[in-house]
């Protein structure tokens, strides 16, 4: 897998954009990370480019967000499952209710979120150690859904 480098936060937002012209209501993305590394950003990308209503912050506190659209598209759902340490945690948040109606992305999600969906698109963030503004990422197709979706335009 090819690992791509954001040289800073702006580009970071710019994936993020580009990446709401290639999802669509029942995709759910999981963000990987360690804290700094641009999960929130990317969202706030995102978030921007599906033209949803409100601001795309970090939910740390109330673990889950959703966004509804401004327009016709589809809701997005923000989800920050640091704090969360079971599966019954996070099945308590009913995020299947809404997964076939909406973009649910889920920020610290690996192991946690995987029998939501069959398929879902990974997002690995992580620090350059040598430039601390520049970022790395690397997208994990798992699943029918991403295999065919040119995901390096992404980074166009």
């Amino acid at each position: 897998m090819t690992v791509h480098v954001i040289e800073s936060a702006d580009d970071m937002v710019e994936v993020g954009r580009r990446l709401a012209t290639l999802v669509r209501p029942g995709d759910l993305l999981v963000l990987k990370g360690p804290l700094g590394s641009g999960k929130t950003t990317l969202t706030r990308g995102l978030g921007a480019g599906l033209d949803v209503r409100g601001a795309v912050t970090s939910p740390t506190f109330v673990i889950a967000r959703v966004h509804p659209s401004n327009n016709d598209g589809p809701a997005l759902v923000h989800v920050d499952a640091y704090r969360l340490e079971r599966f019954e945690e996070v099945d308590n948040l009913d995020l299947d209710a809404s997964l076939p109606d909406a973009v649910t992305v889920v920020e610290w999600g690996d192991g946690k979120v995987d029998t939501l969906a069959e398929d879902r698109l990974v997002i690995e963030l992580s620090r350059d150690e040598a430039d601390d503004g520049v970022r790395l990422i690397r997208l994990v197709s798992v699943g029918a859904r991403w295999q065919d979706v040119d995901l390096d335009h992404l980074f166009a």
